[in-house]
């Protein structure tokens, strides 16, 4: 176990400029520092670049109701233009995520910001939903950046403080997921759907080039075809017990939350079993989400210390302690709310944990972090599902249960445990 030692200022510089030899990718490159920023002044602006961009997959999401209005529907009728960005985001996954490891960052993280920003202009002026969906589509798609930059920020990172800098790149994206469902719901209530997704293509186009412009210089000769990152996926998951591990319990834990989730609007909003509040009302619930950019810091700190299957193991306990509060508050609004901050407290720190293990256990990083990032995904989908039918036969008794289910299998399939 690495003691969490500071590193003195110039040394932090120093070591965020060259990659390390564990993780450096299997390509021939060159890295020059950032352009002028100090190492603080370097994250704050990567954290609060992810925070924009994974805002975007979720944009849609608490306009719906504005837009079926707009276009003469119901918030029924036009749901599934939410699901077409999850779509998207998986795709983008796929293809763009793996690139880090053979072109240069630069390039790639100003070509998706200018082309997520120009989809989000293109939705902005849809007059259908055919057109929207399009839009939502190629914006998901391309606002992958926050997966090209934790792995830039791990590789630079001092070893006794890796976790410590994920942690708050993963704070900033939990941030964004909350502001994008409630800040962009209210928003959107003052001043119209399509002022939303302006404003954010404009924090898009702003965020995304500075970020662009502030990462080390890299000159890389690829090695392989462009998309041949896609292609080693199989063989790097088989080659790492650990990245395999952390797929798995990430995956097991992103659908427990998943499920309980997005399932929550369905008990606070129903008139019969449930709460009966409005639709902006159970809206501002998602402001327990906050908690997980509270714990990322501390959690990253954690792993840092103590090791990443310490930390797992915590957020399982978590996690399990959530789930028959989540059960009680059916009932009881307090339960609900205890519930609400443990599972993103065990969801961000299990993902801090988890991330830092796929991103630190083989030599592409990328690559690694694109298949622990999809299976976390593929967790999430699926369980989302499962609870959607769940809740239809047997209300929020039923959710409960698919999160439960989740977390016995995430962590039943990973009992052997990995010492650090």
């Amino acid at each position: 176990m690495t003691s969490a030692t500071p590193s003195p200022p110039g040394a932090l510089t120093a070591e965020l400029a060259e990659p390390r030899p564990a993780t450096a990718p299997h390509t021939t490159s060159g890295t020059t520092p950032a352009a002028g920023l100090p190492p603080r002044a370097f994250l704050v602006l990567i954290a609060v670049c992810t925070a924009v961009t994974a805002a975007n997959i979720y944009v849609a999401a608490p306009l719906l109701p504005l837009i079926a209005k707009d276009f003469g529907s119901t918030p029924s009728g036009v749901a599934w233009i939410a699901s077409v960005a999850q779509f998207g985001y998986a795709a983008g996954l796929l293809f763009f995520a793996p690139l880090g490891d053979r072109v240069n960052r630069r390039r790639l993280v100003a070509a998706l910001s200018l082309a997520t920003t120009a989809a989000l202009v293109l939705g902005a002026m849809a007059s259908g939903t055919t057109v929207l969906a399009a839009a939502v589509l190629i914006a998901s798609t391309a606002t992958v950046v926050p997966q090209l930059l934790v792995p830039l920020v791990a590789e630079r990172a001092p070893a006794d403080r890796r976790a410590s800098h994920v942690a708050a790149v993963i704070a900033g994206l939990f941030t964004g997921v909350v502001a994008a469902r409630v800040l962009g719901g209210l928003a959107g209530q003052a001043f119209g759907w399509r002022w939303v997704f302006l404003g954010a293509a404009a924090l898009t186009a702003v965020l995304g080039l500075a970020s662009a412009a502030a990462l080390p210089k890299e000159t890389r000769r690829r090695t392989g075809p462009l998309f041949g990152g896609l292609a080693q996926l199989p063989a790097v998951v088989r080659s790492s017990p650990e990245l395999r591990r952390a797929c798995i319990r990430q995956g097991g834990m992103y659908g427990a939350w998943s499920a309980l989730w997005t399932s929550l609007a369905l008990l606070l909003t129903n008139e019969g079993d449930g709460y009966g509040m409005t639709t902006g009302a159970a809206g501002l619930f998602g402001l327990f989400g906050l908690a997980a950019s509270v714990v990322a810091p501390i959690a990253g700190g954690f792993v840092d210390r103590f090791g990443a299957a310490k930390v797992v193991a915590s957020a399982y306990s978590l996690a399990a302690v959530s789930v028959p509060l989540f059960w009680l508050g059916g009932e009881r609004l307090w339960a609900l709310c205890a519930a609400a901050v443990l599972v993103h407290a065990a969801l961000v720190a299990s993902h801090v944990a988890n991330q830092t293990l796929a991103l630190t256990t083989t030599s592409t990083p990328a690559v690694a972090n694109t298949a622990y990032v999809v299976a976390g995904f593929a967790g999430g989908a699926l369980a989302s599902a499962l609870a959607g039918t769940a809740f239809a036969h047997w209300d929020w008794s039923g959710v409960c249960a698919v999160a439960a289910g989740c977390l016995a299998v995430g962590w039943g399939a990973t009992s052997l445990r990995i010492r650090k």
